[in-house]
């Protein structure tokens, strides 16, 4: 049996679990979020506990079950807490400002890049050279700072570009005959 699958998904107060057939729908203070799981996994309620059941041990549903439990669990942890992901622009004139709802990017190149929130997600910056994305939903949070890293990854030599807060940069020495400035 799946370890992971196995487990119960505890449901904190102030958070509601709605079960009706294959979809599930979480509410929280955060905000609301809807998943369909696959047909082949049951989800029930029993006992203010989310429990994920398979039918069977072949390879698809037992894939599938610690999948939909993770799935699950981060829709519950995800309308009570919500998720950040933390990105940092460094190098010189890089800078980052919000605008009404759009993150306006200095990154380099002879036009600003603009960013539009999308629906779901907050964007805020602290400080020009820090950016935090922000939202119940953690695909969405991480794939709109994935994007928002595309624009300008970090490069090897200097360092300069958009990179995740808790990201190490390898980087490299340059021309060895340059006496390494």
């Amino acid at each position: 049996m799946s370890r992971i699958g196995r487990h119960p998904i505890a449901v904190p107060a102030g958070v509601e679990v709605k079960i009706d057939g294959s979809t599930v729908t979480v509410k929280g203070p955060k905000g609301t979020l809807t998943r369909t799981v696959h047909k082949n996994m049951n989800v029930a309620m029993e006992d203010g506990q989310v429990v994920v059941t398979r039918p069977d041990d072949s390879n698809l549903n037992k894939s599938l079950h610690g999948l939909t439990r993770t799935l699950i669990a981060n829709m519950v942890e995800g309308v009570e807490k919500g998720y950040t992901k933390e990105l940092e622009v460094n190098g010189v004139g890089y800078r980052a400002q919000k605008q009404g709802k759009d993150l306006v990017l200095n990154i380099g190149y002879s036009h600003q890049v603009v960013m539009s929130e999308i629906e779901g997600i907050t964007i805020d910056v602290p400080n020009p050279n820090k950016v935090v994305v922000s939202g119940p939903d953690k695909q969405k949070v991480g794939q709109f700072a994935a994007e928002i890293r595309e624009k300008r990854p970090p490069e090897p030599y200097k360092g300069k570009g958009i990179k995740y807060v808790d990201e190490h940069i390898r980087r490299k020495e340059g021309k060895a005959g340059k006496g390494g400035k």
